[in-house]
Parts: C-alpha cells; sequence; structure tokens
C-alpha cells in the first residue's frame, strides 16, 4: 500500500498546465481489453516521462482501471504502481475457481461464471482511492446499463462499484447494481469511449486502444468469443467517432504490440509493457516531429528555419 504521502493532492488543472509551462488542453482514452491492456502501462509511461499530464482521463473496463491509477498518482510512480499491480496478476486470481465453481454456476442458472472478489482485491492493492473526488485528475469510467441498453458516464461518487461495472464482462463477472441502475462492462457499447473525450474544450487526445488485436488473436475459449463479439461490435462506432473529430483536435493513436495470448493468461506482461513503451516513443517522436513541422509552415515563409 502507497504511503498517503506518495499521491499528489488534488489540484485544478490549470496549476498543473502553468506549472508545465503549457497551454494544450489534453485528454486521454484507454480502451478496454482484459489482459492486453497490460500494453497500457508502457504508453502511460512513455507519456510520463514526457510529462504529458492529461487534463481528463477516460476509461473503459481495463483501462477504466489504469486510468483510475494515473488519474489518482499522475507521475512515474503511478505507472511504477501500475507495472507492479499488473506483474503481480495471476489467471486464477482474475477468474477465481475451477471448472466445477464454473459448471456449478451454469446448473444453478447463476448470472455469472466467475466472482469478482479477485478485482475487488486487485482494485485494493492498486491503491484506487475510495471516490472520484479523491483523485488528482478528472476521471469518466464507460459502464453499461443492462436494463436498458444505455451508455453510462460515471464521475463521481464512489470509485470502486464503477470500476467494478466497467470490467463486469456480462456471463462471466456479476453485474454491478449501483446508482439505482443494473450495469455491466462498459465495451458493451463503448470500447473506446473516445467521444466522451470531446465533452470540454480538449486540443489533444492520446488513444490507447488495445481492443483492435482482440479481432486477430486465436479463438480458444468461450470467453475468447464473447470477448471477439464485443470488439466487433464496437469497431464500426470506433471508426465512426475517428472521423468525426474535428480538424482542430489532434489525435495520436498509441499502437499497441502483438499479443496472442489467452484471455486467462497473465504472463509475459513485462515484455509486453516494454514492447508497448517502445512503440510509443517512437510515435510521439513521429508527433512531435510533425507538430514542429506544421508550426513551421505556418510562419510567414521568411522567418521559416533553414535547414
Amino acid at each position: 500500500m502507497a504511503r498517503e504521502s506518495d499521491r499528489l493532492a488534488p489540484a485544478p488543472m490549470s496549476q498543473f498546465r502553468r506549472r508545465l509551462g503549457r497551454s494544450t488542453r489534453t485528454a486521454f482514452v484507454l480502451s478496454g481489453g482484459g489482459n492486453q491492456s497490460v500494453a497500457q502501462v508502457g504508453m502511460l509511461r512513455a507519456l510520463m516521462e514526457r510529462d504529458v499530464v492529461p487534463d481528463v482521463i477516460i476509461g473503459c473496463s481495463a483501462g477504466a482501471f489504469n486510468g483510475a491509477t494515473i488519474a489518482a498518482a499522475p507521475s512515474l510512480r503511478g505507472v511504477e504502481r501500475l507495472e507492479a499491480t499488473w506483474g503481480a496478476l495471476r489467471g486464477d486470481e482474475v477468474f477465481p475457481g475451477g471448472r466445477l465453481t464454473r459448471a456449478w454456476n451454469l446448473l444453478t442458472r447463476d448470472d455469472h461464471l466467475f466472482s469478482n472478489q479477485g478485482l475487488r482485491d486487485i482494485f485494493l492493492r492498486g491503491d484506487t482511492p475510495g471516490t472520484f473526488a479523491e483523485l488528482v485528475i478528472p476521471l469518466r469510467v464507460v459502464a453499461a446499463d443492462l436494463d436498458t441498453g444505455e451508455e453510462v458516464v460515471f464521475t463521481s461518487g464512489p470509485l470502486q462499484p464503477a470500476l467494478l461495472a466497467s470490467a463486469a464482462l456480462p456471463g462471466i463477472y456479476p453485474p454491478i447494481r449501483h446508482d439505482g441502475r443494473t450495469l455491466v462492462d462498459g465495451a458493451v457499447v463503448d470500447t473506446v469511449p473516445l467521444s466522451h473525450a470531446l465533452a470540454g474544450p480538449i486540443d489533444r487526445i492520446y488513444v490507447m486502444n488495445v481492443a483492435g488485436d482482440l479481432l486477430v488473436r486465436p479463438l480458444r475459449s468461450p470467453i475468447d468469443v464473447a470477448v471477439r463479439a464485443f470488439a466487433i461490435s464496437r469497431k464500426q462506432r470506433f471508426e465512426l467517432e475517428v472521423r468525426s473529430i474535428p480538424e482542430t483536435i489532434e489525435v495520436v493513436h498509441l499502437p499497441p504490440p502483438i499479443d496472442e495470448r489467452e484471455l486467462f493468461d497473465f504472463s509475459g506482461g513485462k515484455a509486453l509493457i516494454e514492447s508497448a513503451y517502445e512503440l510509443a516513443c517512437q510515435t510521439l517522436d513521429e508527433a512531435d516531429a510533425a507538430r514542429r513541422r506544421r508550426r513551421q509552415l505556418r510562419r510567414p515563409w521568411w522567418r521559416r528555419e533553414v535547414g
């Protein structure tokens, strides 16, 4: 458990921008993706090393947990905390119980195959705060209302129920009853919640989408089939949202590494974090270079740098 002094005190984002000498308003968007969301740790490390502090973080499913950790500690210390949490994860913790437990749940017609106690323990170990108000960076967590089909976005109140709801894969984990609703995984409606980054004034969006690889990895279990179905249903929405973003807003897509592990497999996380970090560094360097070229072209020809 991290010491209280390890966490920055909540402060308006204008103070962060003044401290860093920047005026650009920035959003981080973290997709769902189950165990593949470990790659977002490497992406976040590359961003934090460059002092890219967001004004708002939007997350879905496992991406919401990663986002909450960084929203609580927007620094390399927060990234280290995330890396330690992911490095300690085991499949039997995230999906507790063996085949007999799953078969019993099916026979008794329960609404889930696995308990979410393992997820609760992970959130506690990750030192996520109790409420949204305790976060340093504003956070939006996406879930789905199982009764109405509505997309639900949490921005205040207790944090753990929102995170559990956002990760409650239907049929796999129990639905979460919270705020008068029956809630399940936000990936059902919006795996990459890009549109919510536009709810306030934003100049730049960093998209950490690890859900794309869900469309190509091998199908080895019924859960893989369910996750693939969600990815297919939401892929078109994401592409439409990307095309509808105003040209005045810069969007930087940080690419994930290839990850063909089964959903239950949490091994090899460190290598995936390193691969994602290297890919993110390359992408961010290219984005910086493109930004400099655009600024150069906006100058009068007599003030442009030569060579």
